[in-house]
């Protein structure tokens, strides 16, 4: 399992559209088609690399304290071999400190996948909390 947890100069109510609004998440991951609702279907293109494709769909969404959903990259050369839905990602929010604790873990994710992974999710997030704290 990966786990990482930032500290976001703003309140879950920002942080959380940073998830489910396409134009808000594109600014941190890339161009995004979001349908947020329970298996509603979530795909994202990452802007970092080679253009790589993530397909999903979520799983729960608490308003302002968790989303989850599937992850997995869709099939192309050189793409990591972690089919959609293959893994799972839960995200909290908890208001702390004037901001927002987040939380994210990604699971079912293969040993041979997870130091990239987790190194992705690092950087993701970074730039995350620079976008959410300049709303």
């Amino acid at each position: 399992m990966i786990e990482r947890s930032i500290q976001i100069d703003a309140p879950p109510e920002v942080v959380w559209r940073f998830f489910t609004d396409p134009a808000r998440m594109a600014r941190w991951l890339g161009p995004a088609d979001l349908e947020p609702m329970p298996g509603g279907e979530l795909t994202f293109q990452l802007t970092d690399g080679p253009g790589l494709v993530v397909r999903g769909h979520f799983t729960e969404l608490r308003p302002y304290e968790k989303i989850a959903f599937t992850f997995g990259w869709e099939p192309a050369p050189g793409v990591p071999d972690l089919p959609p839905g293959s893994s799972q990602v839960e995200v909290t929010l908890s208001a702390q400190a004037g901001g927002t604790l987040l939380t994210l873990r990604h699971t079912s994710v293969p040993p041979n996948l997870a130091e990239n992974t987790n190194a992705g999710w690092a950087g993701f997030l970074h730039a995350l909390r620079a976008e959410a704290a300049n709303v």
